[in-house]
């Protein structure tokens, strides 16, 4: 795909949703990292309910810790692996308290370093809670940037590089954004609804559908 086209497809994006933003709910880049957190095999739907019950009590690192992994648990008990999740958290909230003043860090080398946090995690708190043009790649945005050939890859890091590297920089900030909601209401996995893209010309997919 040329650069032309990657710019166009972009500027549609851009036209169609000049703001866009997670759909998971947050004020704080602690509440944010929580929820990317309770995130993983859950829907955010599924997480926001859970965040909404959680963070009317708890919003904190140390007011998590002082509610206890079990209470914690009672709060997001309906969110897959929660188990694990809430461990995870517990432990994330105790590094934070104990060694960023109770504050969410701002480097990716500390990020990662948290119990549950990846690359795809680290990004999307860069990105979105601190405004660095990140590119978070989930199966989603995999999805549509090998199948529209925006940036192909073999695995999500090879396509967060080729991302970073081909998408013009006016775009950069929210791409991540647009790709995540094209490939989750638009470019489907199983039937992407080709006929109802507004970037369907530009797409380079070869199996495109009708509806």
């Amino acid at each position: 795909m040329n650069a032309q086209k990657r710019h166009e497809i972009f500027a549609r994006l851009r036209d169609h949703n000049p703001e866009p933003t997670t759909e998971l709910n947050w004020t704080t880049p602690f509440e944010l990292l929580t929820a990317v957190l309770l995130s993983a095999q859950a829907t955010d739907v599924g997480v926001n309910k859970a965040t909404a019950r959680l963070f009317a009590v708890a919003n904190t690192p140390q007011a998590i810790l002082d509610l206890g992994i079990d209470d914690l648990k009672a709060h997001i008990r309906t969110i897959g692996l929660y188990n694990t999740k809430a461990e995870n958290l517990m432990k994330t909230c105790r590094i934070l308290v104990e060694q960023h003043g109770g504050k969410v860090p701002r480097s990716r080398k500390a990020l990662e370093a948290l119990p549950g946090v990846g690359r795809k995690t680290a990004n999307v708190i860069l990105n979105t809670a601190f405004g660095e043009p990140t590119i978070a790649v989930d199966t989603h945005i995999f999805r549509v940037a090998n199948r529209t050939g925006i940036a192909k890859g073999k695995d999500v890091v090879e396509v967060e590089k080729k991302l970073l590297r081909h998408v013009p920089r006016e775009f950069r900030q929210d791409a991540h954004h647009w790709l995540i909601l094209h490939g989750r209401y638009t470019c489907l996995a199983r039937k992407p609804r080709c006929g109802s893209c507004i970037i369907e010309d530009l797409c380079e997919y070869p199996d495109k559908t009708e509806l």
